[in-house]
């Protein structure tokens, strides 16, 4: 991976985790926070894209399914936080 495509990574995974951070909390987690939900979402929406057989491509595509692994993240998280 070049340089320009860490960037990007990296810059997917912020945008994730900040859109998802909005719609689950009403708010984002700061620039490294927003990097690693959006990361960790982009791992977790794959795998649930493909256990569903859906493909996203293209940069849209990759921010769709790292915002949705990202939101189901969070929710996973908040259930296990109220238990």
């Amino acid at each position: 991976m070049d340089i320009t495509g860490l960037v990007i990574f990296l810059a997917i995974g912020a945008v994730a985790g900040w859109l998802a951070g909005t719609l689950m909390k009403g708010g984002g987690f700061g620039l490294l926070g927003n990097i690693v939900i959006g990361i960790i979402g982009a791992v977790v929406g794959g795998h649930v894209f493909s256990l569903l057989g859906i493909t996203a491509g293209g940069l849209i595509g990759s921010i769709i399914t790292a915002t949705a692994g990202a939101v189901l993240l969070l929710f996973v998280v908040r259930l296990i936080k109220q238990a």
